[in-house]
């Protein structure tokens, strides 16, 4: 027999408060992550440049990085090698100033040219107040998802302990994933701000269908717990297998921003398990067997 054969082998090992404690542990440390880092720096994740602002400069020369790095007046924020076939000794850099003229400058004066091609290939900048507005911009678009998924859960549950359930767990699956970003270094972007709307819909996914067959469809507890877990385990474990394969490719082939996002959808999705599946479900449960009844 395998292990979802039976449901309640393992829960029934465990008190609610058992199961909440480790989701909620993770949740206070990740939340003292980002307060810590926002004291700090003033900023819970490091911004990347579409919020911050600064400049891109993308360059083929036969430098190393080090060359690179010491070829300006300031020191960059990244430099990133393009590992593309037709990109050989690309690399991107990007700078916290947005003196565009004078950093194409220094490129042209203290790099090596690679070949025939010209130095300076590809630019980019941004003013720190469009980075600033883009920054209010995707933010508010985050609040406004995460609201409207907490209006829309109420009002298909109707009940208070299911619904905070749900959405607690969205909460902690945005939480989780923007503390690694802290740790790793892993930049704000316009990417990442996706991969976080995205974990908002992953998360909904797998939490109304593990209260709709608790609540709402027949059998006891243990055997809708089986029933959700088969088919939301499947669902969220292959997401992750996809978002991991595409984290590691994008990051050999030198694609930061996918990597980027698969890195934290991958995290995002390992929390929405743990959320979903203990903390979830331990409010459900004692919402079924305790607090139905007081």
């Amino acid at each position: 027999m395998g292990y979802f054969d039976v449901p309640d082998r393992s829960y029934t090992r465990y008190s609610n408060r058992q199961l909440a404690a480790v989701p909620l542990a993770v949740l206070a440390v990740a939340l003292l992550v980002l307060t810590g880092t926002f004291l700090m720096t003033g900023a819970p994740v490091p911004l990347g440049m579409d919020f911050a602002g600064g400049s891109e400069l993308t360059i083929q020369t036969t430098s190393s990085q080090e060359e690179i790095a010491n070829a300006f007046d300031e020191e960059p924020e990244s430099i990133q090698s393009v590992s593309a076939p037709d990109s050989q000794n690309q690399y991107v850099i990007q700078f916290t100033s947005t003196d565009l003229e004078s950093l194409s400058q220094q490129a042209e004066q203290n790099l090596e040219q690679d070949g025939d091609a010209d130095i300076v290939q590809l630019q980019s900048t941004v003013s720190g107040s469009f980075g600033k507005q883009t920054q209010r911009t995707a933010l508010l678009g985050v609040a406004v998802a995460f609201v409207g998924m907490s209006v829309i859960t109420f009002l298909l549950f109707r009940t208070f302990v299911p619904s905070i359930a749900i959405v607690l767990s969205a909460f902690s699956d945005l939480v989780i994933p923007l503390a690694f970003m802290t740790v790793a270094d892993i930049s704000l972007s316009l990417g990442t701000v996706a991969a976080l709307l995205m974990l908002i819909g992953y998360s909904v996914d797998s939490d109304i269908l593990l209260n709709n067959h608790i609540l709402r469809r027949q059998g006891d507890f243990y055997e809708s717990t089986h029933r959700a877990m088969r088919t939301g385990i499947t669902m969220t474990v292959t997401s992750m297998a996809a978002m991991l394969v595409m984290g590691i490719a994008a990051g050999l082939f030198g694609v930061e921003l996918l990597s980027s996002i698969g890195i934290v959808l991958f995290v995002g999705l390992a929390a929405d398990l743990m959320n979903t599946y203990m903390l979830n479900l331990s409010l459900l449960r004692w919402y079924k067997f305790e607090g139905v009844r007081s």
